[in-house]
């Protein structure tokens, strides 16, 4: 009986372990996927600090123009 069934049982555990790896791979994939939404969100505000920095600057620039030209109309 064992030497008509060993191939379906090797074939069996052989299944039960792919299905373990490939359990394990979609837990590790799913953290990954929390860091790099973790490192987005870091990514998204420092973009956004430095857009609200380059608009301060801009502004101060802007302001600077404008008092350079009224000082030359006078």
């Amino acid at each position: 009986m064992i030497r008509t069934w060993w191939p379906v049982a090797v074939t069996v555990i052989a299944a039960i372990a792919w299905l373990i790896r490939l359990e394990a791979r979609g837990i590790s994939n799913g953290t990954e996927i929390k860091r790099l939404w973790s490192q987005r969100r870091e990514d998204m505000e420092a973009a956004k600090e430095s857009r609200d920095r380059m608009d301060r600057r801009l502004d101060e620039i802007a302001s600077d123009i404008k008092t350079l030209l009224r000082g030359m109309g006078k």
